[in-house]
């Protein structure tokens, strides 16, 4: 099995030591470089070509997020793992927007860390427990409050399963194989189904998938 290379980024000496003594001792882990501000972990990501990016939002020169659009930008392969204090949906939209693929709350990090960068590793987006949980609860005080009954159950059975994969990071072309359709059948699909739910992007779609507990 092949190595999965992590680069480190956060401007906390001791907390990237820690994830790293953490990481190390893991089978099939290794950690290629660290970096201690936004800039140098998008120059280290773009010479290290890493599978893993594990990035705090607040650091020095160059935030977390744009840190991210930078490098996924660079290299969309990367699976960028973001650590932060916040759980609120405002800074989840924003990561999600500029391409990371997990949301962990560091104190809860040591925990799921593990588990996220397997899940990231194989194309699969992961949130912290209490994350998906607060999402959920949002979600359902939303729907009391408005009245509505659940929404995606104005879905048709493709429309679900296209919901699904998207939601996992899968792109329209990798779609349209997996159900053996085409691209512009996805893409109708894909259009219904956001107008259904009212979602008006990628991240509004993963968004509502973890609300609905459709991945994890």
């Amino acid at each position: 099995m092949s190595l999965i290379r992590i680069l480190l980024a956060d401007d906390h000496g001791i907390l990237r030591k820690g994830l790293r003594l953490l990481l190390e001792q893991q089978p099939g882990m290794e950690v290629v470089g660290e970096a201690a501000d936004g800039r140098e972990a998008v120059r280290l990501a773009e010479e290290l070509r890493p599978d893993i990016a594990i990035m705090d939002i607040s650091m020095p020169t160059l935030n977390g997020i744009e840190a991210t659009a930078q490098i996924v930008k660079n290299n969309p392969v990367v699976g960028i793992i973001i650590l932060s204090m916040h759980s609120d949906e405002g800074y989840l939209v924003r990561t999600l927007t500029a391409g990371a693929k997990g949301y962990l709350l560091k104190d809860s990090a040591e925990a799921d860390l593990i588990l996220a960068i397997q899940a990231v590793a194989k194309g699969r987006p992961f949130f912290s427990p209490a994350i998906a949980q607060t999402l959920l609860e949002d979600f359902v005080r939303q729907l009391q409050q408005r009245g509505l009954q659940d929404s995606y159950d104005l879905l048709t059975d493709r429309e679900k399963e296209i919901l699904q994969l998207v939601a996992e990071g899968r792109s329209n072309k990798e779609v349209a194989n997996i159900l053996n359709v085409s691209v512009y059948t996805v893409e109708t699909h894909r259009t219904n189904l956001m107008q259904k739910l009212n979602l008006h992007n990628t991240a509004e779609i993963v968004l509502y998938a973890v609300r609905k507990k459709i991945i994890s």
